[in-house]
C-alpha cells in the first residue's frame, strides 16, 4: 500500500536516527571527558554517592595537609626543647661542680654561676623566641588557661589535653579518697616513766632512707630532742627526718620520710641490742590505716612494733575518674582531660576535706586531624612555657622552687645560687625541670609518633580507597566507550541512509500517474 500524506517508514527512520544521534553525543561526550557521569540524568543515584565522595575526599585531602602541618609544629617545638634540654644538662654538670668545694675556689663557683646565668637567660630567651609561622611556641600561649585554682589545696597544676568542644569551659573536681602518707616510726618518749624523754640506754642505730644510710650513737640518758637534731642533720643523707611528738620529749618522736609516697620508706634499726632487756623499741601504724590527730595524746594502743614503714601514694578522684597517685602528685590521663596535680601537704593528707574544683577556661592547641569537625578527629595539647620561672617547681618547706631561684639574685627572694653554697635544693630544682622538658618532648614525640603519623597513613589509605570507588561509579570506561561509539557512529550512518531510502520511496508512487 502506498500512501504520500503520512510516510511511515520515514517517521521509523527519523525516530531511530534521532535516538541514534543522541548515542553518539553521548559517547563523544563521556569520551571527551574522561567521565560516566556528566550531570544527574546520566545517573541520578551514582551522582549523589559521587558527590558525597568527593566531598568526602576533599576533606581527608585537606586533613592529611592539617596532619603535616601540625607534625611541622611539633617537630619545630621538640627542636627547640632539644636546645633547652642541653642547657639544662650543662647547667646541672656546673652544680655538680661546685659541689665540690674541696677542690674549687670560691672564685671558681662564682664563675660557674655566671654560666648557670647565661643558660638560665638562654631557656627563657628560647621560651619566648621559638616560633612558628608567627606563632609563639614555647611562652605558654599554647598552654590551657586555669581558673579558680586554690593554692592552698593545689600548688600545681599541669594541663596536658582538655576537650573543650562545645563549652566554654571544663570543671576539674579533685576528691581525695586516701591521705597521702610517710613512712613513719614512732619512740614512745615515757616507756619508763621513772625516766621520761630520753634515751634509756647507750644505742646505736641505723638509719635508712630512700636516699642513704647512716649509723648514729646515743648515750644513755640522751634528750630526745637532741636525737631529733642528731637525725635531722642527716636529712640530705639519709632521707630521714625526726620531729618529736606533740612537741614533748616526754611523749617521744617519730622518725619519717621526707617525701611521701610508696617509693619512700624510713628504716631505724638498733645494731647492739642486748640479747634480753632491750629498752629499744619502735611502732608503727597499720599499712592501710589513715593516721589518728595524735596532737591529743598518742594512741599507742593503736600501733604494732616494727623498725621499718612505707609511706603511701595519695588516693583521688579527678573528674570521677581514678587517678594515679605518686606521693603528693596525682595525673589522670582520658581522650578528654589528661592533668598532673600537686596537691597541698594539707590537702594531700586529709580525705575528709572538701573537694577542690577548678576551671580550664581556654587555651591549648587544637589541631584538626580529621575530615569531620568532631572531638574524635581533633588533637588538643597544651604546651606549657619553658621560661625559667615555670621550669622546676619542687616542693620545699611548702614553697615552690622553680629554676629562675638558682639565678644569682633569684626570684621572690630564694635564691639557690651555688655561690652560697646550696646544692641540693638547686640539684632538685634543675633535675625536675630536666624530667619536665624532657617529658613535654616525649609526650610530644608520642603524639607526632603515634597520633600524626599513624593519623597520615590512615587518611592516605583512605584517601586512596575513595578515588577507587569514585573513579568506578563517575569515571568512563574507554574501552567500552570506544566499542559503543563505534557503533553509535554505525547506527547514525546506517539511519541518515535509511532515511533517504525512505524519502525516496514516497516518490515512486508518481510513476503510477504515468
Amino acid at each position: 500500500m502506498s500512501r504520500i500524506n503520512s510516510n511511515i517508514p520515514s517517521l521509523i527512520a527519523q525516530s531511530n536516527l534521532t535516538k541514534n544521534n543522541k548515542e553518539l553525543q553521548l559517547r563523544l561526550e563521556r569520551l571527551s571527558t574522561g567521565l560516566r557521569i556528566n550531570r544527574g540524568a546520566d545517573d541520578p543515584a551514582g551522582l549523589i554517592i559521587s558527590e558525597r565522595i568527593r566531598s568526602d575526599l576533599n576533606g581527608v585531602e585537606q586533613a592529611v595537609k592539617n596532619v603535616e602541618r601540625a607534625s611541622s609544629v611539633i617537630a619545630t617545638t621538640e627542636g627547640s626543647l632539644a636546645e633547652v634540654n642541653d642547657l639544662l644538662t650543662s647547667i646541672r654538670s656546673l652544680i655538680v661542680e661546685s659541689a665540690s668545694t674541696g677542690a674549687n675556689s670560691k672564685e671558681e663557683r662564682a664563675a660557674n654561676q655566671l654560666q648557670i646565668d647565661s643558660a638560665i637567660d638562654s631557656i627563657t630567651r628560647i621560651s619566648n623566641t621559638a616560633t612558628f609561622g608567627g606563632l609563639k611556641l614555647l611562652n605558654g600561649s599554647l598552654d590551657y588557661t586555669l581558673s579558680g585554682v586554690d593554692t592552698t589545696e593545689i600548688s600545681q597544676a599541669r594541663v596536658n589535653t582538655a576537650s573543650l568542644i562545645n563549652v566554654d569551659s571544663l570543671a576539674v573536681e579533685v576528691n581525695v579518697l586516701a591521705s597521702a602518707q610517710v613512712g613513719a616510726l614512732y619512740y614512745n618518749g615515757n616507756a619508763d616513766p621513772t625516766r621520761p624523754g630520753v634515751i634509756l640506754s647507750t644505742t646505736t642505730i641505723e638509719v635508712t632512707g630512700p636516699r642513704g644510710v647512716e649509723t648514729l650513737t646515743f648515750q644513755s640518758g640522751t634528750p630526745l630532742d637532741e636525737v631529733v637534731t642528731g637525725i635531722n642533720k642527716l636529712t640530705s643523707i639519709t632521707g630521714v627526718e625526726a620531729s618529736l611528738i606533740n612537741g614533748d620529749v616526754n611523749s617521744g618522736l617519730v622518725f619519717k620520710s621526707a617525701d611521701y609516697g610508696s617509693a619512700s620508706f624510713v628504716s631505724v634499726r638498733r645494731l647492739d641490742a642486748p640479747p634480753t632487756g632491750n629498752a629499744w623499741q619502735l611502732y608503727k601504724f597499720p599499712d592501710e590505716s589513715e593516721i589518728p590527730d595524735i596532737t591529743g595524746g598518742f594512741p599507742w594502743s593503736s600501733v604494732t612494733g616494727a623498725d621499718r614503714d612505707r609511706g603511701r601514694n595519695v588516693s583521688a578522684l579527678v573528674n570521677g575518674n581514678l587517678a594515679t597517685g605518686d606521693g603528693l602528685n596525682v595525673s589522670v590521663n582520658s581522650q578528654t582531660l589528661s592533668v598532673q596535680l600537686l596537691l597541698n601537704e594539707d590537702f594531700a593528707i586529709d580525705p575528709t576535706a572538701t573537694n577542690s574544683t577548678f576551671y580550664i577556661t581556654g587555651g591549648g592547641a587544637l589541631f584538626q586531624v580529621g575530615p569531620e569537625i568532631t572531638a574524635q578527629q581533633q588533637l588538643s595539647v597544651g604546651i606549657s612555657s619553658v621560661a625559667a620561672s615555670n621550669l622546676g617547681g619542687v616542693l620545699d618547706s611548702g614553697t615552690l622552687h622553680f629554676l629562675s631561684s638558682i639565678k644569682s639574685g633569684g626570684d621572690n627572694s630564694i635564691e639557690n645560687s651555688v655561690d652560697r653554697g646550696d646544692f641540693t635544693l638547686s640539684n632538685d630544682v634543675v633535675q625536675a625541670a630536666i624530667d619536665q622538658v624532657t617529658l613535654l618532648r616525649g609526650r610530644l614525640g608520642a603524639i607526632e609518633r603515634n597520633s600524626l603519623e599513624t593519623n597520615i597513613r590512615s587518611m592516605q589509605a583512605a584517601y586512596e580507597n575513595l578515588s577507587a570507588s569514585n573513579s568506578r561509579i563517575r569515571d568512563a570506561d574507554f574501552a567500552y566507550e570506544t566499542s559503543q561509539l563505534t557503533r553509535a557512529q554505525i547506527l547514525a550512518s546506517s539511519g541518515t541512509s535509511i532515511l533517504q531510502l525512505a524519502n525516496q520511496q514516497s516518490q515512486q508512487v508518481l510513476q503510477l500517474l504515468g
